[in-house]
């Protein structure tokens, strides 16, 4: 069973809106990375020192050796960065999200005590800020346990949210199962969404790398504050204006006490925030405020999914799609289902797929599977369930005799000349654009109409399917 675990659809085309109080037509949330005393350096027991996120262009690690210049620059996040943005912050009276890496937090008790004093969220950012892709799967597992309790030893409460950053493919799932309120390890969306963890519906936050200020420390990136301010601004108007239009997003600000903390970086920041302040509708909560909400506003729905299921299952489901041909769904099965699938025009693709590769004598199956419209076997109420519906939609089960008595002569004057049954997606007409149809269609030649009669099908499969799939 071939299965693609990505999700390249999320909300589609139509997202929800997201409701946010007051009627807001964004959220801001400010997000202040805590790594200062959580980084690569042997002193922490690591081999080499830090390389990421810093000032020094093209840093490497030193293996074996402590790199001063590296640790000044982190420690300058601790020592100015954070108590520039501490006073930034608490002035405007604007609530931010910690990202606390909690070996960092260990070692900065009072940089803690005023974010509690602020009553900032402190949510955890790992053990350690080091790189997770290649540490294996108990590890990591270990390393988020030991993470949540030296928060909760430092900061006197568990972490309700996670976010590890440098993380691995295990993360996520990894995160899902630990029991936070949210998980921000994505990039993939502008509103938080749901995910199944087992039996746990897990929401997930996401988070930014470009409305960040890492975009200091990495090319391309920003060089100037203005840069930053501007960059910000842009994506708030967008973000703001498809708020006032009826589809309010989020938008996720990422920073970080040794980058953005410098005065020269700041003064951007400082404008946005200004600016943002300015404008009616704006609501900056912290990512559990968000995740508050979410839950309450925007509940998880567990529903049947054709990607998760086993193949009796989805030919029970869904083999009666195409008119008694179950050996489609059959083929549709073994394909490389995934998320997008999930939906009616995603599983309508993959069945129509396999009806449109299948031979002309086995599509040809399938044209005769389908009944006369209003014929003897309407009338014998032998139909199947989807056919005696979609007939009686369009008032072909209420016939006068004389119309019964048309329909009888060109089903089968169609069927002499074609060799299979007049089909039509009854819910696109009416009883007379049908008949008028019938009229045009029966001087078609056989290929031209057998192709026709195809389209049709697919079309019939379609409405199926939106019958019972998002």
């Amino acid at each position: 069973m071939q299965r693609y675990p990505r999700d390249m659809i999320g909300y589609g085309a139509n997202p929800p809106d997201a409701a946010w109080p007051g009627g807001a037509k964004i959220s801001v949330s400010l997000v202040l990375n805590y790594e200062e005393g959580g980084e690569n350096n042997i002193l922490h027991g690591d081999a080499a020192s830090e390389a990421f996120l810093s000032d020094i262009p093209g840093a490497a690690p030193w293996p074996g050796q402590r790199h001063w210049n590296m640790e000044s620059i982190y420690e300058y996040g601790a020592r100015a960065g954070f108590w520039r943005l501490h006073r930034l912050f608490t002035s405007m009276d604007i609530p931010v999200t910690v990202y606390g890496v909690a070996t960092a937090l260990a070692r900065s008790p009072e940089q803690v005590a005023a974010m509690k004093a602020a009553r900032w969220e402190i949510a955890s950012h790992g053990l350690k800020w080091v790189e997770h892709k290649d540490m294996p799967e108990d590890e990591e597992r270990r390393q988020i346990a030991e993470a949540i309790r030296l928060h909760t030893e430092v900061v006197g409460t568990r972490p309700t949210g996670w976010y590890t950053g440098r993380c691995s493919v295990n993360t996520v799932r990894l995160t899902a199962e630990a029991g936070f309120d949210w998980i921000s390890d994505t990039y993939d969306d502008d509103l938080p969404y749901w995910i199944e963890a087992g039996e746990r519906d897990q929401l997930v936050i996401p988070y930014t790398l470009e409305a960040n200020d890492m975009r200091f420390a990495t090319a391309p990136g920003y060089i100037e504050g203005e840069q930053f301010f501007t960059y910000l601004k842009d994506a708030f108007d967008e973000l703001y204006r498809e708020g006032a239009e009826g589809h309010a997003k989020m938008m996720s600000v990422g920073l970080h006490c040794r980058l953005i903390g410098r005065p020269g970086k700041i003064a951007g920041l400082r404008r946005f925030l200004e600016y943002a302040q300015s404008r009616e509708g704006v609501w900056f909560p912290r990512r559990i405020d968000i995740a508050r909400h979410w839950a309450e506003a925007h509940p998880p729905v567990r529903r049947a999914r054709p990607s998760q299921m086993g193949k009796a299952e989805f030919v029970k489901a869904y083999g009666g799609i195409f008119e008694h041909s179950a050996w489609i769904s059959e083929r549709a099965f073994d394909l490389e289902l995934g998320v997008a699938h999930d939906t009616a025009l995603g599983l309508h693709n993959a069945l129509c797929r396999m009806f449109r590769s299948a031979s002309e004598t086995e599509r040809l199956g399938v044209l005769t599977a389908h009944p006369d419209l209003a014929g003897k076997l309407a009338q014998a109420k032998r139909l199947t369930a989807e056919s005696t519906s979609e007939q009686a939609g369009a008032g072909l089960d209420a016939l006068t005799d004389q119309e019964r008595e048309t329909f009888t002569r060109l089903n089968g004057d169609y069927v002499a000349k074609h060799g299979f049954p007049f089909i039509i997606a009854v819910r696109d007409h009416t009883k007379a654009s049908i008949l008028a149809a019938f009229d045009r269609r029966i001087g078609n030649d056989r290929a031209t109409e057998f192709a026709e009669a195809c389209r049709q099908v697919e079309r019939i499969a379609e409405f199926r399917l939106k019958d019972i799939l998002p």
